[in-house]
């Protein structure tokens, strides 16, 4: 493509507000001689994404050339770069991701430059929203006691934001308090079209972003382009790179009808999870159609799009129509914005309706609404839909499967002292029951009909039994605004579901304790207990170290199974509670009509209140504004922080391109089965005092009481390397029959934990790899998987496939991702993971998808070879993995 070829699809159209310029898909049809009229959508904003960033070098006419033939029946899987036009984080992972701005600001200072050319050049949104943690609940002062002890536990993280915001440019930095980041993007920071100056003329694009949280897609209910990659990733976008990406599959998926009586966007996102994850969809895009998209609010189309990771697709986009249009003005955006939307997709021909024809897709999925029931989804994983009727029968079965049948472990229960009396407590017994997480707590609907159920329950006189620990954590201010308008929030509260923060908290693991003797009894008992909750993740040892099953489910089941106390239970047919005069009150009693949600939206919500509680979105309350702020442009590290800590990655860094060099001698450091998800590999929630990073806390001080969590020392790489791989409920294949981060050192055959293992290589110089089953890496986009594996002294991976986030951090951190040829695994090698692994290959040219040799030699000296595929998928990730990582290689470049 020539300059001139640019210059020809530019153009312009009037608005209100004057004459607007932008790049035309139709101009680039006429002079191309193509037709894309019938593109998806997804498809259209990624070429006008390529033609706006043509420079000829970065983004050159092939890659336009390459996308704009892009065909359902002959899919070309080619690499293109994308430049999101902002970068979103959340604090846990956004605190690494500054830290290395930090980090990289310090070498370039001592090797002589300009550090402050280390600086972000596209806008980023940091949103601190995980770091609150549910200490105190069902009191009215929840709130306000949790907001204290998070202040008191983060106050050095968050004097190194406030640093990074004056520090750094195009950086700001949303409070705590404020709500959680998904949901402040998509009630506030995201605009669906942007504008920029250019040349004194006012250029209109779509709102494209990447973001360090892999629920960034829920932005795509808004039409917003964009997903969750590693931080290392984000990091790089920041920088102005580019992210580059393979030609993606779209698969089209056609909604029509309407939801049933009683059916919640929960139950419907948890059916089209099912279905997508069934259909197969990691690493392609899903774009939504059809005339049932008319009978969804934005809020339920978010609530769809956020689930994007469970069901494995990038992302989950729903194209502009007239309800987006309706959701900006109810959110109270300016109305020169609404028109700018409206009139910018007509004009560029992806402006929804029912009557426009169908896009060609590569593949097709179709769910008519009406068919969709109440579910919930559990124990263990989100793409696992249980139906609500069904439950009873699902649990009894998982619990049987993880008591092997055992009949009396089944049906224990045992007696526990909570308060001022004595209740049961026995497998089944909810002992979590929290509203929460950014997939739900964003759609009216279903926060309004959580809050009609309690008033039903308090009015017939029913109550939560005590072993629930209860909790009401929405995504933003407006929530409890609307709640308390409609005059629900005094039932919520009876019930135990006060507010204790605006953040995401249950659904990360930041559910804080249970009651001791709750606690002592499932420990003592090895009782299955359980958690329901309105969030998108369950995995295992997620919720709560102690909480073996979790089920996802929506706002007002949360509540009624609160009432229930247990999942053991057939709500249906059995009562959840009862009356004052001892009268058995069923679910269907309480449950609210369709006409009582939507009148009570529609009196409770409005746009003055978005407006009043976004007005001053970045200026945080009084303890904020006070925090004492590090000054000058490069940060100065703290050597007895236990918070934030210069990283590793640079200690050695060379202008120099490194050497590649083969993989010799190596060890298996963790050998796992399939889904192993980078919650098994990343730290999370709390940090076990008698595990090596409690024990490193305690070396330096810190008392148990005040560990924090592991993602609020993200910051600091010694606490986080030795949590990897740390997970309560990993199963390393070295040591069977054995839950949690252990393995075998050889040749001393030492059973000892995971870190310690690695040390121990280290000192004898031995290389390590990690051998994985089917979907490695399954889960969030958290760096520290990444990051953790690469400080063990972790070399390759190698496993049956990956989910595609934790795919490309490897890449990202220089650790080779390496793939068994379809129809191989381990068990067809009949590798035991007690061998030597020799890798060959690497230190020759290295290509995308090139074939490596794997030669394994037992303790007989008996010797088997076997072909891998390396998963560097493009040569850009190639050029990465020669560096030593994507950071490294801006580096270089930057040098």
């Amino acid at each position: 493509m020539s300059e001139n070829l640019k210059r020809a699809t530019y153009t312009k159209f009037k608005t209100t507000e004057g004459v607007i310029n932008f790049y035309s898909l139709e101009l680039l049809e006429s002079n191309l001689g193509i037709n894309i009229s019938r593109f998806p959508i997804s498809i259209k904003i990624l070429i006008e994404n390529l033609i706006r960033n043509f420079d000829g070098t970065t983004v050159n006419f092939d890659h336009i050339n390459n996308l704009s033939t892009w065909s359902p029946e002959k899919h070309k899987p080619e690499e293109i770069p994308f430049k999101p036009t902002r970068v979103i984080l959340q604090d846990f992972t956004g605190v690494p991701c500054v830290v290395d701005l930090a980090a990289m600001r310090s070498v370039v200072k001592r090797m002589g430059g300009d550090p402050s050319r280390i600086n972000p050049i596209v806008p980023v949104d940091l949103v601190i929203d995980h770091s609150v943690q549910v200490d105190f609940f069902a009191t009215s002062d929840s709130f306000s006691r949790n907001v204290e002890i998070e202040y008191a536990r983060n106050g050095e993280r968050y004097a190194f934001l406030r640093w990074a915001q004056s520090a750094f440019d195009n950086f700001r930095v949303v409070p705590p308090g404020t709500g959680i980041v998904h949901q402040v993007n998509l009630e506030c920071l995201a605009r669906v079209v942007g504008t920029c100056e250019i040349n004194g003329e006012t250029v209109a694009f779509p709102d494209t972003l990447v973001g360090t949280d892999s629920h960034t897609t829920m932005i795509n209910g808004l039409s917003v382009l964009g997903w969750g990659v590693g931080g290392i990733e984000a990091e790089a976008c920041m920088l102005g790179q580019p992210l580059y990406m393979l030609v993606p599959e779209v698969v089209g998926f056609k909604l029509s009808g309407f939801l049933p009586q009683g059916v919640t966007a929960t139950d419907l996102v948890l059916t089209v999870t099912e279905m997508l994850r069934k259909k197969g969809v990691v690493g392609k895009f899903v774009e939504f159609f059809g005339p049932g998209l008319s009978h969804l609010s934005l809020s339920d189309k978010a609530t769809i799009a956020n689930m994007a990771p469970e069901y494995g697709a990038t992302m989950g986009f729903f194209p502009v129509d007239e309800e987006t249009l309706r959701y900006l003005k109810m959110t109270g955006r300016d109305r020169q914005l609404v028109e700018l939307v409206e009139a910018y997709n007509k004009e560029q021909g992806m402006f929804r309706t029912d009557h426009m024809d169908d896009s060609v897709y590569n593949d097709l999925i179709e769910l008519d609404l009406s068919t969709t029931e109440p579910s919930l989804a559990g124990p263990t994983r989100p793409q696992d839909r249980v139906s609500l009727r069904s439950l009873k029968q699902s649990y009894k079965n998982s619990l049987k499967a993880r008591l092997s049948n055992d009949s009396d472990k089944i049906d224990k229960s045992v007696e526990v002292e909570i308060g001022d009396g004595k209740c049961q407590l026995s497998n089944g017994s909810v002992v979590i029951s929290a509203i929460t997480s950014c997939t739900n707590t964003s759609n009216p609907s279903v926060m309004v009909a959580a809050g009609l159920l309690a008033k039903k329950a308090v009015e017939r006189g029913i109550s939560v039994n005590p072993t629930v620990k209860t909790s009401l954590a929405p995504g933003s201010r407006v929530v409890t605004d609307y709640l308390e308008a409609s005059g629900l929030t005094p039932y919520l509260e009876k019930l135990g579901f006060n507010l204790v923060g605006y953040g995401c908290t249950t659904c990360i693991g930041n559910s804080g304790p249970l009651p001791g003797p709750i606690e002592e009894a499932i420990r003592t008992h090895d009782l299955t207990c359980a958690a329901v909750l309105s969030g998108n993740r369950n995995f295992e040892g997620r919720i709560h170290p102690f909480v073996k099953f979790s089920y996802l489910a929506s706002p007002p089941l949360v509540v009624a199974f609160a009432l229930a106390g247990t999942v053991d239970i057939d709500v249906y047919n059995e009562p959840i509670g009862y009356d004052g005069s001892r009268n058995p009150v069923y679910l269907k009693d309480v449950w609210p009509s369709e006409e009582e949600i939507r009148s009570t939206i529609e009196r409770a919500l409005n746009p003055e209140l978005f407006r009043a509680q976004y007005s001053h979105v970045f200026e945080g309350d009084k303890t904020w504004k006070s925090f004492s702020t590090p000054e000058g442009g490069q940060y100065r590290w703290d050597p007895g922080s236990t918070y934030i800590q210069e990283p590793p990655y640079f200690f050695d860094f060379s202008s120099e391109l490194p050497k590649l060099n083969d993989i010799k001698s190596a060890k298996v450091l963790a050998l796992l089965g399939d889904s192993v998800t980078t919650d098994h590999i990343s730290p999370a929630g709390s940090i076990p005092k008698d595990g090596p990073a409690g024990k490193f806390l305690i070396e330096q001080g810190v008392k148990p009481i005040d560990f924090n969590s592991f993602g609020s020392r993200r910051g600091n790489h010694e606490v986080m390397i030795r949590g990897t791989f740390g997970n309560i409920r990993l199963r390393n294949l070295l040591v069977p029959g054995v839950e949690g981060g252990w393995t075998i050192h050889l040749p001393t055959n030492e059973r000892m934990n995971i870190y310690d293992a690695s040390e121990k290589y280290r000192e004898q110089g031995t290389p390590l790899i990690v051998i994985g089953g089917k979907e490695y890496g399954t889960g969030s986009s958290r760096d520290w998987a990444a990051k953790g594996t690469a400080l063990l002294g972790i070399k390759a991976v190698l496993a049956e496939s990956y989910e595609r986030i934790h795919r490309s951090n490897l890449v990202g951190m220089g650790v080779l991702p390496l793939q068994f040829k379809p129809g191989e695994s381990r068990d067809i090698h009949t590798l035991s993971g007690f061998e030597d692994y020799d890798i060959a290959g690497i230190s020759e040219t290295l290509s995308p998808g090139k074939e490596v040799t794997v030669r394994v030699t037992d303790g007989d000296g008996k010797v088997k070879t076997f072909k891998a595929i390396c998963r560097l998928d493009s040569p850009i990730e190639v050029e990465y993995y020669r560096n030593g990582g994507i950071l490294q290689t801006v580096l270089r470049q930057m040098i």
